[in-house]
Formats: C-alpha cells, structure tokens, sequence
C-alpha cells in the first residue's frame, strides 16, 4: 500500500468515527468483555493521569517557587561572645549596607527567632537568656551578590559572621521538584502506553471472537479496511467515553483536594491553578486519539492472521 493510500485511508476511517456505518458495525460485538474492558481501562487511566497531570505542575510551580524565592535570600549568622555580640552585628551591616546586590539586611528580633524555633523547643523558650546566634536577614535585588566575596569580607570585619546563601538545601529542594516533575510525566507516558496495550488485546479478543462473522463479510466483498473501520470506530468511541467520565470524576477529585496554604506547603498544593483546569480536557481526546491508533494496528494485523 503506497503512502498516499494510508492517508486516504486513514482518512476514511476517521470520517467513519462519527458517521458509522451499520452493515459493518454488525461485525463488532456490542457488548461483553471486550467492551467492558475498554471503557473500565480508560476510565481508570484517565483517572489516573489527572493526578499524575497534577502531581507534574504542581511540582513544576513549587520548583520555579524555590528557585525564585530561595535564590534572593540569604542568612548572615553571627556567633560572638556576649560583649562583642553587638559590635559585630553593626559591622556586618555596615558591610552589608555597602555590598553590591543587597536590597536590603534586617536583624531579626528574639521575637522573631522565637517563632523559628517554637516547632522545635516550644512557645516558651528564653531568647534572651540563651546564647543564640544573631541572625541578619539579607534580600538580594534581580543581580544578586559574590557570596564569596562577601563571605571574605565579613571575616574580616566581623569574625564571628557566617553568610548563608542557602545553596546547600536550595538546590536538593529545586532538584528534588524537578525530578518529580519529570516522574509526572513519564507516568503520563506510562498511563498512555498501559491503556494502548490493554485496548490492544480487547481489541484483538474481539476479532479472534468474530473470525466467523468476518469469513461471510468476506464472502459478500468486504476488504480488510472496511472490517478494521468498524472495530476502530466502536473501541475508539469507549475509549472517549470511558475516559471522559475517567476524567470527570479526578477532576472532581483534585477539586476536593485542600487548597494551597502555607501552613500545608506542598502537600495541600497539589491541584490545578488558573488555566491548568483546562488540561484534564486534552486527556479524553488523547485517550481516543491512543485507541484510534492501536485498534488500527491491531485490527490490520490480525485481519491478516484470520483466512
């Protein structure tokens, strides 16, 4: 068959998608496990995939969120004997006040370092009473600063200044989001993989069940083409049909999910935000789109086996 005849021909089939056609879909049983296999798989999958569709762009706003966020912030840390607690920290800031790429520095209060370390050692705790480090808070501006320049010249004017720029954790986090991310998407791979397999073999399991039924097709005149279209119309059908509802019910699912706060982090940010709702839509197509493809194939090559 020559490359314009597949096209001509898969246009044909598509076209048949809608009109049907009755003689041939008599060929295709209505109903049984075949038919309960395709809806049930891709309901199941598209199910699926919403979450793994969600868990991905979660991950990806929570990835851009740290790296954006964490990127123009750091730490000065100043540890110092009591009596020398004081100058130090003015001299950090003076450093700070005349670095390149600070917007700002701010010394937090023991109210505030309090409230940092409330989820450890309880609202009680004795700032003032314990030797705990000072802690300077520094926002860089869009061009950032030399850590290590500053790193140098804060050991010089105050010894007992340490800078954090937060690489250290920064990049596992922003690593780790990514990396989930991706896993989001080869489990969408994997989910479109699973449900052109599965639709493969009910497909395949209704032709070995219809091999008489395609004999006297034959008989009357019937091509190969002509059969397949009638398998691929039905299967492609129950895919859409199963997958919408597949969709439909993750997606009310995500919507009961709890919505994005601070307290919960990322674990109540899991569901769709903004013009993302509109991503669930492109799964049925998909869905009908995989098993269009696989009924075809599976159809043509078996209607080969079947004399």
């Amino acid at each position: 068959m020559s490359t314009l005849d597949r096209i001509k021909s898969v246009f044909q089939t598509s076209s048949t998608l809608l009109g049907g056609d009755v003689q041939a879909d008599r060929v295709v049983p209505p109903s049984g496990f075949t038919s309960t296999l395709t809806l049930f798989t891709s309901a199941a999958m598209a199910f699926l995939a919403v979450f793994a569709l969600a868990l991905s762009l979660a991950t990806g706003r929570l990835a851009d969120r740290w790296a954006s966020e964490l990127a123009q912030s750091s730490t000065v840390r100043i540890s110092a004997p009591a009596e020398e607690l004081d100058l130090q920290t003015r001299a950090a800031q003076e450093v700070l006040r005349t670095t390149p790429g600070v917007a700002r520095s701010r010394i937090l209060s023991d109210e505030e370092q309090r409230l940092l370390l409330e989820p450890w050692f309880g609202p009680d705790l004795p700032v003032e009473d314990l030797p705990i480090p000072r802690l300077i808070e520094v926002v860089e501006d869009a061009d950032g600063i030399d850590a290590e320049g500053l790193r140098q010249r804060l050991a010089a004017e105050a010894p007992g200044a340490f800078l954090d720029d937060h690489t250290r954790w920064r990049k596992p986090l922003v690593e780790a989001a990514a990396r989930l991310r991706l896993l989001g998407w080869v489990a969408l791979a994997l989910i479109a993989a699973s449900t052109a397999a599965m639709i493969t073999l009910a497909a395949r399991a209704a032709l070995a069940a219809t091999s008489q039924e395609i004999r006297v097709t034959r008989l009357v005149g019937a091509t190969d083409v002509y059969i397949a279209r009638a398998f691929v119309r039905r299967f492609t059908l129950r895919s859409l049909i199963g997958a919408t509802a597949g969709m439909v019910v993750g997606t009310l699912a995500i919507l009961l999910l709890p919505s994005a706060s601070e307290e919960g982090g990322f674990l109540t940010g899991l569901g769709f935000q903004g013009w993302h709702w509109l991503w669930p839509l492109v799964i049925p197509p998909l869905s009908a789109l995989v098993a269009f493809i696989a009924t075809r194939q599976a159809a043509l090559r078996m209607l080969k086996e079947v004399t």
